[in-house]
């Protein structure tokens, strides 16, 4: 039997008002930059790519009411998507991901040049600042619970830096989506030959109250690994936090992309099972029956919510970790 759309989950989690740090500091909206003044990285943490995921403002909100500040480089928090944010409406929470558009399938030169849509205008508006940011985390949540992940793009130097910080888990080595590149694969934090690194945490659930948990703790443990703040900032907050768990990595094999609005998953898939077995349907999409690709297959965020054009699943299998490293400069 097909599995069915799941119901809206509660929201555990209230929305933060943005409004004491929406005008910033640098002449740019929704951005606020710390300069130690002393020699190092320019560190980011972003996050409302998507204006209906909750937890990530919580995480900066903390940051601002403790008055984080860089030991050493700059440190930006920023607020991406303010439309879809102001949008947010707990009766249809799933209808503000976005304004217009996706936002985080715009970094591209084709879309970034482009000014059709309120997503466009802003992604446009903060590109020279993004340009700037050497090391950036990126916060996000997802529609189904389920393990949090770090998204760690393709490259070894992601991985690297996943390995740094030491949570989530689940690493997860992807190259993104057919539909366009996210914030996470802009320029230098895709191109081998660049130090510019960047990371996406998948903290939980959307409203889940552990997301907020999640993506707090990721975000002290980010700026810690990248001598951006002291290891005693945050500490009480990481002392109520579980050990972390040895991390695992993933590789993706495969990203399934939704070629007819009559998708649809044989079982009610989450995230995270694995399929033993290749050639084990797991979807249908239209008359095309989805099949894994190899023995041992982990689902990867399975859109339960499919829209023709937009990624299905991404089906990935477990890898040694290569043990690389990075110096944070």
């Amino acid at each position: 039997m097909d599995a069915a759309t799941p119901a809206t989950p509660p929201i555990e989690i209230e929305k933060v008002d943005i409004a004491p740090y929406r005008k910033g500091n640098i002449g740019l909206e929704g951005v606020t930059t710390f300069d130690s003044g002393v020699p190092g990285p320019h560190v980011a943490v972003s996050a409302i790519v998507h204006g209906n995921e909750l937890c990530g403002p919580v995480a900066l909100d903390w940051l601002f009411r403790n008055e984080v500040r860089p030991e050493r480089g700059k440190l930006s928090l920023v607020f991406v998507n303010l439309d879809a944010y102001d949008l947010f409406d707990p009766d249809d929470p799933f209808a503000t991901r976005f304004a217009d558009e996706d936002m985080n399938r715009l970094w591209q030169s084709a879309t970034l040049d482009d000014d059709t849509t309120r997503e466009r205008r802003r992604a446009r508006e903060l590109r020279p600042f993004v340009d700037t940011v050497d090391l950036l985390l990126d916060l996000h949540s997802m529609q189904n619970p389920g393990p949090a992940l770090m998204l760690s793009g393709p490259l070894p130097k992601g991985r690297a830096l996943a390995r740094a910080v030491g949570v989530p888990e689940l690493v997860v080595a992807d190259a993104g989506h057919a539909a366009g590149k996210r914030l996470r694969d802009y320029a230098g934090f895709s191109d081998p030959n660049s130090a510019k690194t960047a990371l996406l945490v998948e903290c939980g659930q959307h409203w889940e109250r552990a997301s907020a948990d999640v993506a707090l703790e990721t975000t002290l443990r980010f700026l810690q690994a990248t001598g951006t703040i002291a290891p005693q900032v945050g500490a009480d907050v990481l002392a109520r936090r579980p050990a972390p768990a040895a991390q695992r990595f993933i590789e993706i094999v495969e990203v399934v992309t939704i070629e007819t609005d009559a998708f649809r998953f044989t079982d009610d898939y989450l995230g995270g099972e694995v399929v033993p077995k290749a050639g084990t349907v797991i979807a249908h999409d239209g008359a095309r029956p989805v099949t894994t690709p190899e023995d041992d297959m982990m689902l990867i965020m399975p859109n339960r919510r499919p829209v023709a054009g937009t990624t299905g699943v991404r089906l990935g299998r477990f890898v040694p970790d290569g043990q690389n490293t990075l110096e944070f400069k």
